[in-house]
């Protein structure tokens, strides 16, 4: 029997990413949220049942009390709960590495694309719109009516 280690919040980069990795944490340790308000309790901390149910509910940072709380009702040692806890506040910091997104190889072209695309389209608007004034006026001929002014 192969035993999974927790989930870590190593990869957790903003509140959402850190609190999906506390839903998978709770999911990991099997317990219901009664047992892990027992659990906590026996840790010598307050985790309310509704209070983990309402927090794992939500992407915000929970509070650092109710976070070392929860993790330690998952039956976690104090070596993760320094971990959970440092992630959360570097997130809270806001020196969380967030992933950079690599330049895209086409980002040269995509400006002219788009501007040729644009062109391309008030150029057949403007030619359906020509073809919409002939086919309104006639066939395309100008009938002209010429007038003979008589002087005396």
């Amino acid at each position: 029997m192969t035993i999974t280690p927790p989930p870590s919040p190593a990869a957790a980069t903003d509140e959402a990413t850190f609190m999906a990795g506390l839903r998978a944490l709770k999911t990991w340790c099997g317990l219901s949220f009664r047992q892990l308000e027992r659990r906590a309790s026996a840790a010598g901390e307050t985790l309310p049942s509704s209070t983990a149910s309402t927090m794992l509910g939500k992407n915000r940072l929970p509070r650092e009390e109710l976070l070392v709380a929860f993790v330690r009702g998952c039956g976690l040692g104090e070596e993760h709960v320094r971990a959970w806890a440092a992630a959360r506040t570097k997130i809270a910091d806001g020196t969380a590495a967030a992933p950079v997104a690599a330049p895209s190889r086409h980002a040269a072209w995509r400006r002219p694309v788009i501007v040729a695309t644009a062109l391309a389209m008030a150029l057949a608007t403007a030619f359906a719109g020509g073809a919409a004034v002939t086919a309104l006026f006639g066939s395309g001929s100008i009938d002209t009516e010429e007038t003979a002014v008589v002087t005396r």
